[in-house]
C-alpha cells in the first residue's frame, strides 16, 4: 500500500484511467453566499484499483465522491468517468453515467418494506434489457456470494448491521459495474463486522475487475487500499504531508 495522489507501476502498460480528474474546482451556493469547496483537484484512478480517500470531516471527500458518481454536475475543470466528461453534464447525461456505477453508503439505504432480494434487484432496475427472471436470478446469486443465501426473503429490520451492509454491497455489485463508490461503509459497524464488509468488497471487486473509490475515517481498514488519497480543506495533500500525519 502506498500513499500518493498519482501512481504508476514501473514497466506497466499505461491504459486510460477509469477516473480522470484535472484541475477540478467546485462551489456551493450563489452570489455572496458562493463558497469554494474543492480546489484544483487532479487525480487519476486506474482500472482495478482500490483507492481510499480520507481526511478530516468537511474536507470535501464526499463532495468529490458525489461528483464522480454523477449525483451532481461538476462545474469547472475536467472530470472524466470511463471516458465520459461530466463537467457541465446535463441531467440526462448524469443519469446515463450513474447506470455504470455501484454505490455503497454509510447507512446502507435499504428500503425497509422490501426483502433483501427485492433490495438487491433494485440495482438492476436501470437495465431494461434484463427480464424479471434474469434480475431475480442475478440478485439471488449475488446474495449467495455475500453469504446471505438463506436470508433472501428477510426484511432489513430482521438483519444485523453487518448483514444489511452485505445486502448493500450485493445491490451495488449485482450489475457488475466498472466502478464502485463507497461513502463510509463501515462507520456504523463494529470492528469485526466492518473488517468483514471491506474484505468482502475487496474480494468481489477483484473477481469482477471493478475499481473502488472509498471515503472513510476508519483507520482499521486502510491496509486494503492500493493507494490512499488524503484530502484537507478541499485540496489533495501531497505524499509527504499525508505520510507525516500518519496516513
Amino acid at each position: 500500500m502506498s500513499v500518493t495522489t498519482l501512481a504508476e507501476t514501473p514497466g506497466s502498460i499505461k491504459t486510460a484511467p477509469v477516473i480522470e480528474i484535472q484541475n477540478l474546482d467546485h462551489y456551493f451556493g450563489h452570489g455572496v453566499l458562493r463558497k469554494q469547496v474543492l480546489f484544483d483537484i487532479s487525480l487519476e484512478i486506474n482500472a482495478g484499483e482500490i483507492i481510499i480517500m480520507t481526511g478530516p470531516s468537511g474536507s470535501g471527500k464526499t463532495t468529490l465522491l458525489t461528483l464522480a458518481g454523477g449525483l451532481r454536475s461538476a462545474q469547472s475543470g475536467s472530470l472524466k468517468i470511463l471516458g465520459q466528461e461530466l463537467c457541465g453534464a446535463s441531467a440526462v447525461q448524469l443519469a446515463q453515467a450513474r447506470r455504470r456505477h455501484g454505490y455503497i453508503f454509510q447507512a446502507h439505504n435499504l428500503h425497509s418494506s422490501l426483502t433483501a432480494l427485492q433490495n438487491v434487484r433494485m440495482g438492476l432496475e436501470l437495465h431494461p434489457d434484463l427480464s424479471v427472471a434474469e434480475m431475480l436470478g442475478r440478485s439471488q446469486a449475488m446474495l449467495e456470494e455475500v453469504g446471505l443465501g438463506e436470508r433472501l426473503n428477510y426484511f432489513p429490520d430482521d438483519l444485523s448491521g453487518g448483514q444489511k451492509q452485505r445486502v448493500a454491497i450485493a445491490r451495488a455489485l449485482v450489475s457488475a459495474p466498472k466502478i464502485v463508490l463507497a461513502d463510509e461503509p463501515t462507520a456504523a459497524l463494529d470492528k469485526k463486522s466492518g473488517r468483514d464488509v471491506v474484505e468482502l468488497m475487496q474480494k468481489l471487486a477483484r473477481e469482477q475487475g471493478c475499481t473502488i473509490l472509498m471515503v472513510t475515517h476508519d483507520n482499521r481498514i486502510l491496509d486494503i487500499a492500493d493507494r490512499i488519497v488524503y484530502m484537507e480543506d478541499g485540496r489533495l495533500a501531497d505524499s509527504a504531508k499525508a505520510t507525516a500525519i500518519g496516513y
